[in-house]
C-alpha cells in the first residue's frame, strides 16, 4: 500500500525544502501529490523572482512532473464548492480527497480545519513534523536523500551542515536539529 501525501505550494516553493521532500519521496518513503492549481500557483510565485524567472519556474515544474508523472491531480473541481477552510486552499483539500491521500503537508495549518479533514480520512501536517515523521519511519531513505542532496548541490554547493542550516531557515528547524543530533552521534549512512 502506498502512502500518498498532498504537498501544498508553500512547501514546494522553497527550493531546498522542495528538493528534500521530493528526494525522500523518490527514495520510496511516500508518493507525492499536488493539484494542478498548486503547480499554477507555484509558477506564479516563482516567476517574479529574478533568480528564477518564468523559464526557470517552468523548468522546475517540468522537472517535478517528469520525476513524478502521477503526482498531478486534475479531477477535483467538482468538490471545490464543498470544501471547508480557506477558499483559496479548497483545491488542496479537494485534490487530496480525490487522490486518496492520507496527509496534507502545509505550513498553513490554520487553513485546514482538522475536524473537517478527519471526515475525509485526512490529517494535516506542518513540513517540520512531517519530515520528523519521515526521519523516524524511514531513517535510511531520509538520510540518504539529504546526503545525495548535499552531494548534488551546486550554485551554491552545500555541505550537509550547510544544507541543514538552509532547511532550518526554510521552516523545518526541528528536523534539521534532529538530523544534526543523529549525525553527531555517528548514526548515519555514508
Amino acid at each position: 500500500m502506498t502512502f500518498e501525501v498532498l504537498l501544498d505550494t508553500c512547501v514546494l516553493y522553497p527550493p531546498t525544502l522542495c528538493d528534500t521532500l521530493l528526494r525522500i519521496a523518490e527514495n520510496g518513503a511516500f508518493e507525492p501529490r499536488w493539484s494542478a492549481d498548486v503547480l499554477v500557483e507555484l509558477e506564479r510565485n516563482l516567476s517574479p523572482l529574478p533568480s528564477v524567472g518564468i523559464k526557470g519556474a517552468q523548468a522546475r515544474i517540468r522537472a517535478m512532473t517528469g520525476a513524478f508523472p502521477n503526482a498531478t491531480v486534475n479531477a477535483y473541481t467538482q468538490l471545490l464548492g464543498d470544501m471547508p477552510g480557506h477558499p483559496t486552499d479548497a483545491h488542496v483539500m479537494a485534490a487530496a480527497i480525490v487522490a486518496r491521500c492520507q496527509v496534507i503537508v502545509t505550513a498553513n495549518l490554520k487553513d485546514f480545519p482538522e475536524a473537517e479533514l478527519a471526515q475525509w480520512g485526512l490529517t494535516v501536517s506542518h513540513p517540520d513534523a512531517f519530515l520528523l515523521d519521515q526521519l523516524e519511519l524511514h531513517p535510511r531513505e531520509t538520510l540518504l536523500a539529504l546526503q545525495n542532496q548535499s552531494r548534488d548541490s551546486s550554485r551554491p554547493s552545500l555541505s550537509l551542515p550547510q544544507l541543514l542550516e538552509s532547511l532550518r531557515r526554510a521552516g523545518v528547524p526541528r528536523f534539521a536539529a534532529a538530523v544534526t543530533r543523529i549525525r553527531s552521534q555517528g548514526v548515519h549512512d555514508d
